[in-house]
């Protein structure tokens, strides 16, 4: 703000010096004084546009672009002219004329530069305003801040159990009389006989291996509770 402030102080000074100038110039060429106050403003102004103008577009067509800086120097070129013309013409006739010139060139070059300067630096240190957001409850702070520490972490879904394997219950004689048991112990021992195995034996009876052990080791006893045939 302070660099803002002090070019467009010179820059108001410049423009006062060159004002004047102009405005005694325009006099002498014979313009009523009541009148020529407009001609330093036109030069002058043209100079303040074509700056603002250069700056603003510099982002559009080229032919824009083209046309402001011509109009800058095209005002900026009249200035330099009429302010050094303006010392020639009405200096001390001590002071040579290459100093005067010199001097009187320095006002609307000022101009010039701190008007550009005062614009880049208006663009430039313009203060950014952020909207302030409300204030997040601290249900909504934990859901933010989680989020952003896990920003793509893929929704777990519970693994499905395997269903549980129930065994088959290998089917088991349930005999109502003792004469079902007798002949299933008689086959058993048949069966042993001729050398199958115990467990084939159990699987075509359809009991525990280790009944039909029971019947072939001691066939002519009760086994599990069954009456002896």
């Amino acid at each position: 703000m302070l660099a803002v402030t002090g070019t467009i102080l010179l820059a108001l000074g410049a423009f006062w010096l060159s004002f004047t100038t102009l405005r005694d110039l325009a006099v002498l060429s014979g313009i009523p004084e009541g009148q020529a106050w407009m001609w330093p403003l036109i030069v002058d102004g043209v100079i303040l546009e074509a700056t603002i103008s250069v700056v603003a577009l510099r982002e559009s067509a080229r032919t824009a672009r083209r046309f402001a800086w011509l109009l800058l120097g095209a005002g900026a070129g009249v200035s330099v002219a009429a302010n050094i013309t303006h010392a020639v013409v009405a200096a001390d006739t001590r002071v040579p004329a290459l100093i005067a010139a010199l001097v009187a060139s320095v006002p609307p070059l000022v101009l010039l530069a701190m008007t550009h300067l005062t614009v880049e630096l208006t663009r430039n240190t313009s203060p950014t305003i952020r909207e302030s957001a409300p204030p997040l409850s601290v249900a909504e702070e934990t859901t933010t801040v989680a989020t952003s520490t896990h920003p793509h972490r893929p929704e777990q879904h519970p693994i499905p159990e395997p269903p549980e394997t129930t065994a088959v219950a290998r089917p088991v004689m349930t005999c109502g009389g003792s004469r079902q048991r007798g002949e299933a112990r008689v086959r058993a021992v048949a069966l042993d006989a001729e050398g199958v195995s115990k467990r084939q034996i159990a699987a075509q009876l359809g009991v525990h291996p280790t009944t039909v052990g029971r019947w072939v080791n001691t066939p002519d006893r009760q086994q599990d509770g069954d009456p002896h045939d």
